[in-house]
């Protein structure tokens, strides 16, 4: 840890303290966008670990260090600018933990050490920015470090000289680069109460959002939050409906990371983008989801409830003709009912639902055959349906239990 000031500048440190934090993070665009259910999938694999430590045995000059049991992934210490100091740190997580299985090996995922470090204010709180840098990592265990190494090596050794202008060259020390601090407000750390999902710039540009594993869970919002007006996504959904989609349609683990999102900003991401930031299984279900269009029932049948007193004979001639009436010259009035399923429970099922019958008071549904015998409603028969098919049917009473039958004529 070097005082690199010009002679002269920030003359309010001299001779005072100041605060570093040394964080690990993710230097994917994906995993950064993940980094909670990552970090929580680790912590469930590790129970009891860090992802960071600091090798206080090794470490110079350092003073008050501490760690926050909710930041696995970070450390804190106290130095003098003006005395030699250095800080060892143990990384416990390697790069290919992060990894698909099938990409293990050297393929495993760069980190970003940070480093932000903070003066005092008025109030003696070491909360104003002074200085950050990063650098990327990867780390491996021994054996692997050395294979990882060594295939780079051979890799640019098969490169043409004006390829490699191409690649940094190759140094003894790594020192790391000035870029903007993580989190943009100190006191999201210091006071352990984040307002915002923190953010941090990896060099060269791009700036991606964090979500911070202590910030307020949408799923505990207030019960005035609106529904959506259908099972689909509208690109008018607001923020809170957003949500609300969300966990209806069982994505509750990125209601966190897209609580910022609209309708039409969810709308917008391609199916690269969810399968980047959501991962190939989670990704492709939430484009299909966003993208779902209405599936075809595979049955339709037309049901109408015959009324008391009605002639059956009446209605049952008249219900192929376009103005059947009944006795009294009211018209039948037919439902549609879809079903998505061939069988038998699906069609009391969705009658229970269509005609307000309690479905629990449903003992039987049969079909009144030839001479007028009642036959029981199968799944076969119900297989052999035709399409479009168009039923009266009448609730019988069953003595002593309370229960109806339904007869579909």
């Amino acid at each position: 840890m070097l005082d690199n000031r010009k002679m002269g500048d920030m003359p309010e440190i001299t001779g005072k303290l100041v605060k570093s934090i040394i964080r690990v993070v993710f230097h994917d665009r994906r995993l950064q966008y993940t980094e909670h259910q990552q970090l929580e999938g680790w912590k469930w694999n590790r129970p009891g670990d860090r992802l960071l430590d600091l090798d206080i045995p090794m470490s110079v000059g350092i003073i008050d260090t501490r760690t926050n049991p909710s930041q696995l992934n970070a450390v804190e210490f106290l130095w003098d600018p003006a005395k030699r100091t250095s800080a060892f740190i143990q990384v416990h997580c390697i790069s290919t933990e992060f990894t698909p299985r099938k990409h293990g090996g050297e393929k495993g995922v760069p980190f970003r050490i940070q480093v932000d470090t903070f003066k005092q204010n008025e109030n003696g709180e070491y909360t104003d920015h002074l200085h950050s840098a990063s650098c990327q990592i990867k780390v491996f265990k021994p054996k692997g470090a050395d294979r990882k190494q060594k295939t780079d090596r051979e890799k640019m050794e098969k490169r043409t000289a004006h390829e490699k202008e191409k690649y940094q060259p190759s140094y003894d020390t790594t020192i790391l680069t000035e870029c903007s601090p993580w989190p943009d407000t100190p006191t999201t750390y210091v006071n352990n109460s984040p307002s915002t999902a923190p953010t941090f710039t990896s060099p060269p540009q791009s700036t991606c959002s964090v979500p911070d594993s202590n910030s307020s869970s949408p799923n505990h919002q207030g019960d005035g939050v609106s529904q959506t007006s259908s099972e689909q996504l509208q690109p008018s959904a607001t923020t809170q409906e957003t949500q609300q989609w969300l966990l209806k349609n069982r994505f509750s683990s990125y209601t966190r990371l897209f609580s910022n999102f609209s309708g039409a900003d969810l709308l917008k991401l391609t199916k690269e983008d969810l399968v980047q930031i959501c991962g190939a299984a989670d990704g492709i279900r939430l484009y299909n989801s966003l993208k779902s269009r209405s599936v075809r029932p595979r049955l339709t049948i037309y049901v109408c409830q015959e009324q008391p007193g009605s002639s059956l004979l009446q209605g049952q001639q008249q219900a192929a003709g376009s103005g059947a009436e009944n006795g009294s010259g009211t018209p039948y009035v037919y439902h549609a009912i879809y079903l998505e399923e061939m069988v038998a429970s699906e069609v009391a099922r969705k009658l229970a639902l269509v005609f307000n019958i309690p479905f629990h008071q449903i003992n039987q549904v049969y079909r009144q055959g030839p001479t007028g015998i009642h036959i029981l409603v199968s799944d076969q028969m119900v297989q052999n349906f035709q399409d479009e098919s168009c039923f009266l049917f009448s609730t019988v009473k069953v003595e002593n239990s309370g229960g109806i039958h339904i007869i579909l004529k």
